[in-house]
């Protein structure tokens, strides 16, 4: 019985869930909006929030726990250098999603969710 269990499971087991939303919350931060499921984009958006938040607090600690979740370099670069001081006013809500309708395939929800300016 599914009794309060939290997160959703995608069909996927916990390895290539987990992996799957690490590329995506990278892809996010690289590009700053990707076009997703609603599904996956509610369960990502928390997933970037921290690590804008890491990169916000940069402590050495803290990049180091961005840089096990983020799978580009460069993208961790991106996020300390680039991103975090551009939300250094902001306390929280840095991503977006946008509604977009239904894909023509099998009818799935799909979202855009974007980094806010």
């Amino acid at each position: 019985m599914r009794h309060k269990l939290k997160g959703r499971q995608f069909g996927r087991a916990s390895g290539s869930r987990k992996a799957m939303f690490r590329v995506m919350v990278t892809d996010l931060l690289r590009h700053g909006q990707i076009k997703t499921t609603v599904a996956k984009a509610k369960e990502i958006g928390p997933m970037a929030e921290k690590m804008v938040t890491l990169g916000k607090k940069g402590t050495l600690h803290d990049r180091r726990q961005a840089a096990a979740f983020i799978t580009d370099k460069s993208v961790l670069k991106t996020v300390f250098d680039d991103i975090a001081p551009r939300y250094k006013e902001r306390s929280g809500g840095y991503t977006r999603i946008t509604r977009l309708g239904v894909r023509p395939g099998d009818a799935a929800e799909m979202a855009l969710i974007e980094l806010v300016d």
